[in-house]
């Protein structure tokens, strides 16, 4: 028997947002327009407004993952907010817990925990951070045990806020290691397919065939990743995704850097090398004016038959962002 074909239209979408700072910007512009993006999300149906806990990055303003989306959540009144994600092997699970707990008890119903197992920096970084007897990500299934049980009420030391309260834990990936995890345990999974495209439907496929259902899902779940620029003109989302086009080679360079304007012409940039590398890593996004766009999150559903997808959008005008967010979902919506 086929199965009946997923239409953009009726797929839940979400807003993933690392509060980028752009070149001569702020920190505080940079959280502020975070805060506006998150009402107009909330009005446009969005269904969640997730954070990325990333340090020692001069274009991202979210670091202090949980203090920004306690803020979001108070700004806005029903879409749910969380983290995508927070890196646990950075952390105590014992302050997770607590943290996401108080969050929860703040607004009740509406906060995710996704969580990575990925330092989400460099080494230097990650030695700051203090972490250094279990900051490698093979300790991952321990430090996500430890924080289960927080929640359940089954350790010695107990998470108050946190104990008894019910966060949905979703496991997020850009191989096939968290992919494994999440189907033996049971839980959602969420690809990070808008910087690790090749990998998207080996772990999807690999993650619905080990699933194992429990007292979280009955059946996978999966949502993924998707760069998404849009705007009214196709050649305008070509230029504004130049900005996301220099983010990443300055990452391929290692040297990362506020979010720099448009250009254009990239080949005046990049090497041929630069070039390649990033275009593998962003050939999943999906650019230019709606119908396009339309058709290219369709294709990106019939390939991955995700569950939800989560929109990111690197974007140096923070109108145009808007925009962009505007007019995708009015292609979920089905009035475009």
């Amino acid at each position: 028997m086929t199965q009946e074909r997923k239409m953009i239209r009726e797929l839940p979408y979400s807003v993933l947002d690392l509060s980028p700072i752009i070149q001569g910007g702020t920190p505080a512009q940079s959280l502020q327009n975070t805060l506006e993006l998150a009402r107009y999300a909330e009005a446009w149906g969005y269904t969640r407004y997730w954070l990325a806990e990333h340090h020692n990055m001069p274009g991202v303003a979210s670091a202090a993952t949980s203090v920004v989306i306690g803020r979001v959540a108070a700004e806005t009144k029903k879409i749910r907010v969380g983290s995508g994600g927070i890196m646990l092997p950075n952390h105590a699970p014992l302050i997770i817990a607590e943290q996401f707990g108080t969050l929860e008890s703040l607004f009740p119903g509406r906060i995710d925990l996704g969580l990575g197992r990925a330092p989400g920096t460099d080494q230097l970084t990650a030695r700051a951070l203090r972490r250094d007897g279990k900051s490698s990500g093979q300790f991952f299934p321990e430090l996500l045990a430890e924080l289960r049980g927080y929640f359940a009420g089954e350790n010695r030391v107990r998470a108050i806020p946190g104990e008894g309260l019910n966060i949905p834990i979703w496991l997020l990936g850009s191989s096939d290691f968290s992919a494994r995890l999440a189907a033996e345990l049971g839980l959602p999974f969420a690809f990070a397919s808008h910087f690790s495209p090749e990998y998207t439907v080996p772990a999807l496929n690999l993650y619905r065939e080990y699933f194992r259902p429990s007292e979280v899902l009955d059946q996978p779940y999966t949502m993924i990743g998707v760069n998404v620029i849009a705007a009214d003109e196709e050649e305008e989302a070509r230029r504004l995704s130049t900005s996301m086009q220099q983010q990443f080679i300055s990452l391929v360079r290692n040297r990362p850097a506020p979010l720099q304007p448009p250009v254009d012409d990239m080949d005046e940039l990049w090497n041929e090398y630069e070039k390649a590398a990033v275009m593998r890593q962003l050939s999943t996004s999906v650019i230019g004016d709606p119908e396009t766009v339309k058709e290219g999150l369709q294709r990106l559903l019939d390939e991955t038959q995700a569950d939800e997808f989560m929109i990111h959008a690197s974007i140096f005008d923070h109108q145009a962002r808007l925009r962009s967010f505007e007019l995708v979902s009015e292609i979920f919506q089905g009035n475009r």
